[in-house]
């Protein structure tokens, strides 16, 4: 009996060994079982199915088959590719200097301008060294001008508009938050795979650093509507002002140079993002008499560079009043040295910014005045208007570039004040000694105390040694103009132009023909910066400088090896 239970046995289990050969023949993976199965319920749903012949129903079953395997191929692909990028983009954002990281930003967006700008015109008679310089001067929010501007196409003008988009503090401020948020996760992960705890849903993140994560992301949102408000309420408001006012109106016909709506888009978006330019040859000149219109604008400048870390507080402290974002706004606020952000000032700071800042403005808005009342800068201009062009141009003084004035004919003193101004980092402060130890600049000083970057900073000169070095190599390069044509090629205004292009201003003295020593019949004035009448050597050193003036942040702490002592 128990040889017979074991050869029954037996033949059941080649039966069923049998029954699995067979299926598995049929069906050969698991994609082909499931597209088996929907077929089987598309027969029970549609009973017309069953009516088909044999070898369409094989077509459909295989063409189903075929569907599913290219499916599962695709998502392997996907998520495939979403690691690469990952991968990738902590690369870049974690692996690499963020010196080089901006300098390849601004070189690649500076690239890409001179590619748009020769597209509208590959024959209009521009060089190609003018435009890569007017891109570079947009990019990089300098308002240096090789070529008129109503020389450019609208197309052109609208690629410069865009280059200073996103060229400005503002805007390249979210790059710094990118480069933050991907160090932050690679520490995240670092940590949960050293020493952190497992358990069933995964590891656990420390409160602390899940909490700067997410006060990072809310501050980059902050700052996108930050952008958002301030182009909308300012280009609205420069429209309502051309509609209104119809002296202003009537200029911009006159010159025929664009609509009422490009120009209030593109001059919003030069002020705010500090770029200078305005699709005028004369500038802001036109409008020196519009005092309402340079109001409207002057806000717009302070909000985009030296006011910017006051309002940051301010639009971070309103996000938690308006969408309850109570424990990452209180975050940012309280931590600000902590988060490492650099434009992010503790209140003491921004306070004294913004202190420091006014008073400035208010001096040289009294010098400015006090120089000029009686001049011809300033004539046929009424009291009130020459304190609000005064303002105007002494707000634009820091950094701007806008300008309702010659200043070649400026007094040599004044000028002197301007290249002091223009040479002062925007968040210059005063900062009384007994409050030193407690300001907070940001996260560069953090990273420049590292030990691996010491040897570098004893080798960084300081910035007046680099632009006593800039201004020599341009003495070089254009001695011969600076010998036949001194007046317009003297030392003066060549420091302006270096000066105003490391400061990222685009104040200059131009170029005029009555200056000549020896008249030339040809020549002829043009509405652009005096580095337009420069050699090609001589404006490639410009370009240099303007993206070294870009990135000085990376190198404002060089020279404090030497010590300059009697």
């Amino acid at each position: 009996m128990k040889a017979l239970y074991i050869q029954a046995s037996n033949q059941q289990e080649k039966q069923r060994e049998r029954k699995k050969t067979s299926s598995e023949m049929a069906l050969p993976n698991t994609h082909m079982q499931a597209s088996f199965v929907k077929a089987q319920n598309l027969t029970i749903l549609f009973p017309f199915i069953q009516i088909i012949p044999c070898n369409v129903s094989k077509s459909l079953f295989y063409s189903t088959y075929i569907f599913a395997c290219l499916r599962s191929k695709l998502t392997c692909f996907g998520q495939s590719l979403s690691r690469s990028v990952s991968c990738c983009y902590r690369f870049i954002f974690c692996g690499v200097e963020p010196f080089i990281i901006h300098l390849l930003y601004f070189i690649s967006v500076s690239l890409l301008g001179f590619l748009l700008l020769r597209i509208p015109s590959p024959d209009g008679g521009q060089k190609n060294i003018d435009l890569f310089f007017m891109s570079v001067s947009a990019a990089t929010v300098s308002s240096m001008s090789t070529i008129q501007m109503e020389d450019l196409s609208k197309i052109q003008l609208s690629v410069l508009a865009f280059l200073m988009l996103i060229g400005g503090e503002v805007f390249t401020s979210l790059l710094d938050l990118q480069m933050m948020k991907a160090k932050l996760d690679r520490e995240e992960n670092k940590s949960s795979s050293d020493g952190e705890s497992q358990v069933e849903l995964g590891p656990i993140k420390l409160p602390s650093m899940d909490l700067k994560s997410r006060s990072i992301m809310h501050m980059c949102n902050v700052i996108l509507a930050y952008l958002l408000l301030i182009h909308t309420i300012g280009s609205i408001s420069i429209l309502v002002c051309l509609s209104v006012v119809s002296s202003v109106r009537g200029m911009l016909k006159k010159k025929g140079a664009c609509e009422s709506l490009f120009f209030s888009v593109f001059v919003t978006i030069s002020s705010f993002a500090n770029g200078g330019f305005i699709p005028l040859n004369e500038n802001m000149a036109a409008f020196k008499n519009n005092s309402g219109l340079l109001l409207l604008i002057v806000p717009q400048i302070l909000a985009g560079n030296v006011f910017f870390p006051p309002f940051l507080r301010l639009a971070i402290w309103a996000s938690k009043r308006a969408l309850g974002r109570e424990e990452e706004s209180d975050y940012l606020l309280e931590n600000s040295s902590e988060v490492g952000f650099h434009h992010l000032l503790s209140k003491h700071r921004s306070t004294l910014l913004a202190v420091t800042t006014g008073g400035l403005i208010v001096v040289l808005v009294i010098i400015f005045c006090w120089m000029e009342w009686d001049s011809e800068v300033l004539s046929r201009m009424d009291p009130y208007q020459k304190i609000v062009g005064g303002l105007f141009q002494s707000v634009n003084l820091r950094h701007a570039g806008e300008s309702i004035v010659d200043i070649s004919v400026l007094p040599a003193a004044l000028l002197v004040l301007f290249v002091f101004v223009m040479f002062l980092p925007p968040y210059t402060t005063f900062i009384p000694i007994q409050y030193q130890d407690r300001s907070s600049c940001g996260g560069l000083s953090d990273q420049r105390g590292n030990e691996k970057h010491q040897v570098l900073q004893n080798l960084i000169f300081s910035q007046i040694t680099y632009l006593t070095i800039f201004v020599m190599l341009i003495c070089i390069t254009e001695r011969e103009k600076i010998t036949q044509d001194p007046l317009n090629f003297n030392v003066l205004n060549i420091v302006i132009e270096v000066v105003s292009a490391y400061g990222n201003i685009g104040f200059s003295t131009g170029y005029s023909c009555e200056r000549q020593l020896r008249p030339d019949a040809t020549c002829m004035d043009k509405w652009y910066g005096f580095v337009g009448k420069w050699s090609n050597k001589g404006k490639l050193i410009l370009i240099v400088i303007m993206f070294f003036g870009r990135l000085k942040k990376f190198s404002m702490s060089g020279g404090k090896a030497w010590k300059l002592a009697s």
